[in-house]
């Protein structure tokens, strides 16, 4: 299928698996580019990119399977790849499967109970209902501290220090992806089955992820023997938010950049 992308930067590829935090990515696909040529990916469903077809459902494996089938038409041969949360998952399916050089995965859901994976795919929840009762003016939440704190706290350890435009384009992106919904609630069965990865993996969790709590790191640890773990000092669900250089500087150190 066609999926929205664009480039930046040059040098060897790396993808970038955007969903609903593409405007947080921003500040760190532009200095990822001055040593990389970023292909930024959204997902089926997500930001410009069409839904899956009708009947196959969105689960983490069927879009990790949709971005691999979509890269060599996209003139990428196993690429580094690195996403957040979903994009996170979808990036570490995508190592299992081999599409891929190395792996870099921020905070990756799938590493839940069920009652985790409740809290967080229901605080998402919420937040999308608030973003579509203001998706003609999403300035009014966006223009505020308060407002984006309510917004965002989930996601983000600092969310009053969002700028106001990233704010708004992402409170736009969450309210008219129509992939949101039925991947959120295929995501609630996702685990992350454990396996020995071929590539480099790293994964990186925030000291301060509220919507999927440090402790799911030691989980990912146990999953995936023989990957790297790193810690995002400081840092939320969404850590490109909170401190774009230090994820840059993750994701670069991960990849041998």
């Amino acid at each position: 299928m066609a999926l929205t992308s664009r480039r930046l930067g040059s040098g060897p590829p790396l993808l970038v698996v955007l969903q609903l935090d593409r405007d947080g990515w921003g500040p760190v696909l532009e200095r990822l580019a001055r040593e990389r040529e970023v292909v930024a990916v959204d997902l089926p469903g997500f930001g410009d990119s069409p839904a899956l077809p009708e009947g196959i459902t969105p689960t983490v494996e069927a879009l990790a399977a949709a971005v691999a089938a979509w890269l060599p038409g996209a003139g990428l041969s196993r690429p580094a790849v690195a996403g957040n949360s979903l994009g996170g998952a979808v990036a570490l399916e995508l190592a299992r499967a081999g599409a891929v050089g190395s792996t870099v995965a921020l905070s990756p859901i799938g590493l839940w109970t069920g009652p985790e994976a409740a809290y967080a795919l229901g605080s998402l929840r919420v937040a999308h209902a608030m973003a579509r009762a203001c998706a003609e003016h999403p300035e009014w939440i966006a223009g505020h501290p308060i407002g984006r704190t309510a917004a965002f706290w989930q996601l983000v350890a600092r969310p009053w220090r969002i700028p106001e435009t990233a704010a708004a384009g992402a409170l736009r992106n969450l309210a008219r992806s129509p992939g949101f919904e039925p991947t959120r609630r295929a995501a609630h069965a996702y685990r992350l089955r454990a396996f020995t990865p071929e590539v480099p993996v790293t994964v990186g969790w925030g000291t301060r992820d509220l919507m999927t709590p440090p402790h799911q790191a030691l989980r990912a640890a146990r999953q995936l023997p023989g990957a790297r773990h790193v810690s995002l000092k400081g840092c939320g669900h969404s850590p490109m938010s909170d401190d774009p250089e230090q994820v840059t500087r993750a994701v670069l150190d991960a990849i041998g950049g």
